[in-house]
């Protein structure tokens, strides 16, 4: 079954549902560094004014997942990717991440990164699938529980 999803930009009204559903998985997995805190808490502030991007899943009138394109130095980052545990299967995070590829192609970015932790295997299974391979992963990452950096050119 295929769960009718609509991906809207950022609107403030929805930066708390933002910061819960990444917490619930950080949570769930390991617990929220300091950066997250930073960056959930205050998304408009840490994310979006600083030239980054932030997407929802929404189905019906219900946000049900969400992704960030955080601008890093080098480039913009795949980040904060969650779908709320009751709709997890439904190939929302597949949705999300098309949808970021394409918004990066439509911007003419080179690439994207990401970092993440290779016990996520579903994460690790749907990034490979889309074609993002594993670089090294630099000593000093902004986020303690990383331990695989992965780009993808585009």
């Amino acid at each position: 079954m295929k769960t009718s999803i609509e991906i809207i930009n950022f609107h403030s009204d929805y930066s708390t549902i933002f910061g819960d559903l990444n917490i619930e998985w950080l949570e769930k997995y390991f617990y929220v560094e300091p950066y997250d805190k930073k960056v959930l808490t205050k998304p408009k502030e840490h994310i979006i004014d600083l030239g980054g991007f932030i997407f929802f899943a929404k189905h019906k009138h219900q946000i049900v997942g969400t992704v960030a394109l955080i601008k890093q130095k080098e480039g913009f980052e795949l980040s904060k990717m969650a779908v709320a545990p009751e709709f997890r299967g439904l190939k929302i995070g597949q949705q999300l991440m098309n949808h970021c590829i394409g918004f990066a192609k439509d911007k003419n970015w080179a690439e994207l990164m990401l970092y993440s932790h290779t016990k996520l295997v579903p994460a690790i299974n749907l990034y490979k699938k889309n074609g993002f391979v594993e670089v090294e992963l630099e000593k000093e990452s902004h986020y303690e529980r990383s331990d695989i950096k992965m780009v993808l050119k585009l």
